[in-house]
C-alpha cells in the first residue's frame, strides 16, 4: 500500500512567493503536495495532522508547541513597516476608546498583536468583531476601524475613508526596538518522529527561499499581475518590508512577543523554541518513498482560495504540459 502523500502548507499571500515559486514550478524538485489557504486554515490543518510541514502563524506554535518543531532560519517577519498588516481607521488610534474594531478570522498572530498594542502600548480600550473586511466596507454599517492583512491590506492601504493607518510591525518596532515575526514554518512532530521524510524539508525550504531572493526580478514579474503595487513598490516591499530569515534579533523579537502574550493571559506560558533536526532513516520499500510532488488533486485544489496563487500554480502546470488536477 502506497504511503499517504506528504503535504506542504502554503499561505495564499504574495509575501511567501519567493519561497514557494521555485517549489510550485519544480525549479527545485520535492516530495510534497502543496496545499494553499489562509493562515488560520493552515493552522487548523496542522493541528489536525492534515499537513506534514507548513507555514503557520507564530501564535499557533505558541498554543501547541508540543505538536511541532520549528524550521531553523526561516520566517515571515519585518524589521520596520511591513505594509501588509495594517489597522486602518477613520480616527486617530488614541480616539478609538469604546469603539469596535473589525478583525479578520484569517489570522491569529496579527489579531493577537493588535490586541497587545491596543491594550498595552496605546492603552485604548476597544471591542472586537470578527468578519470579512471588504464586504463590510460596502455595507450600510462600515466599521470605524479594521485590521487588514496580506494582499487585502496592500489593496486597501490608501483607502480615502480611512486616512489613519497603523502599520502593526512598525508599531511593534517602535515599542520594543525589535523585529516582529508573523509566521514560522513548522514540522509535524508526529510526522518527523515517524520518519516520514525521505529528505530534509527544512533544508528544502531554505534552499527555495535562497533561490527566490536571488531571482527577485522573476518574483516581481509574477507578483505584478493583479497586484495594486508598482514594480518599485513591490521591490521595496520584498527588500525592506519583509524578513525571511530567523536570526538572533528576530528570535529575540519572537521570544518577547511570546512573553508579552503570556503576561497578557493570551497563552498559558511562553513556549520553548524547539527546532527540527533531520534524521536519516533506513531505506523503505520503493512504494513508500515514491516522489509525490505536485498540487493535491482533491484537498489541495479545494483550498487554493487565493486567485493569484491558483493562477500562478496553473500557469506552472501549463508550462510543463500538465493539466490542472480535477477532484476525483
Amino acid at each position: 500500500m502506497t504511503a499517504p502523500a506528504l503535504r506542504l502548507g502554503r499561505i495564499g499571500y504574495l509575501n511567501v512567493l519567493p519561497i514557494y515559486h521555485p517549489l510550485e514550478t519544480d525549479i527545485i524538485p520535492h516530495d510534497f503536495e502543496i496545499v494553499s489557504g489562509p493562515p488560520a486554515v493552515l493552522n487548523d490543518m496542522m493541528a489536525r495532522g492534515e499537513l506534514h510541514v507548513s507555514s503557520n502563524s507564530c501564535f499557533e506554535y505558541a498554543r501547541h508547541p508540543e505538536r511541532y518543531y520549528l524550521v531553523e532560519d526561516l520566517s515571515i517577519g519585518s524589521r520596520g513597516p511591513v505594509m501588509s498588516v495594517l489597522l486602518l481607521s477613520r480616527r486617530p488610534v488614541e480616539e478609538l476608546a469604546g469603539e469596535t474594531l473589525l478583525i479578520s478570522a484569517e489570522t491569529h498572530t496579527s489579531v493577537a498583536l493588535l490586541r497587545l498594542l491596543m491594550s498595552r502600548r496605546y492603552k485604548v480600550p476597544v471591542a472586537y468583531e470578527t468578519g470579512a473586511v471588504t464586504p463590510r466596507l460596502h455595507s450600510d454599517t462600515p466599521p470605524v476601524a479594521f485590521l487588514a492583512i496580506g494582499d487585502e491590506a496592500l489593496r486597501l492601504r490608501n483607502h480615502p475613508e480611512y486616512p489613519y493607518r497603523v502599520d502593526l510591525a512598525e508599531a511593534w518596532r517602535d515599542w520594543t526596538g525589535l523585529p516582529f515575526i508573523f509566521g514560522l514554518w513548522s514540522v509535524s512532530r508526529a510526522a518527523a518522529d515517524a520518519g516520514l521524510f525521505p529528505s530534509d524539508p527544512a533544508a528544502l525550504l531554505r534552499r527555495a527561499r535562497d533561490w527566490g531572493l536571488s531571482h527577485m526580478d522573476t518574483i516581481l514579474d509574477l507578483t505584478l499581475h493583479g497586484c495594486p503595487l508598482s514594480r518599485e513598490e513591490l521591490r521595496i516591499y520584498y527588500r525592506d518590508g519583509l524578513v525571511f530569515h530567523l536570526g538572533e534579533e528576530e528570535l529575540s523579537g519572537l521570544r518577547l512577543f511570546y512573553a508579552k502574550l503570556a503576561d497578557a493571559g493570551m497563552i498559558p506560558a511562553a513556549p520553548p523554541l524547539e527546532f527540527y533536526r533531520f534524521r536519516q532513516y533506513p531505506a523503505q520499500h520503493p512504494e513508500t518513498v515514491h516522489a509525490r510532488s505536485g498540487v493535491s488533486r482533491l484537498l489541495g485544489s479545494a483550498l487554493i482560495t487565493t486567485p493569484s496563487a491558483k493562477s500562478r500554480i496553473f500557469s506552472a502546470y501549463k508550462a510543463q504540459g500538465k493539466h490542472w488536477p480535477k477532484p476525483q
